[in-house]
């Protein structure tokens, strides 16, 4: 056996590595741009809600206002 078929073994081994490795970071970045579009949702579930909350009360307050007259 050569050196050259030696390094062929190594090098083979080294891009399976390397193919793993970039999977791997697929993954991970498809998981964190769900979990950045997940936070994102919510957030703004959570000002929608905060906007009709706003909203009611306002219109309850103009109600108060106009009752006491």
């Amino acid at each position: 056996m050569t050196d050259r078929d030696r390094n062929k073994g190594n090098k083979d081994s080294e891009d399976s590595d390397y193919r793993d490795a970039v999977e791997r970071a697929e993954r991970a970045t498809r998981l964190g741009w769900a979990a950045i579009a997940g936070v994102g949702g919510l957030l703004g579930c959570a000002l929608v809600a905060l906007v009709v909350v706003c909203v009611a009360a306002m219109i309850a307050g103009f109600y108060v206002v106009v009752a006491m007259d």
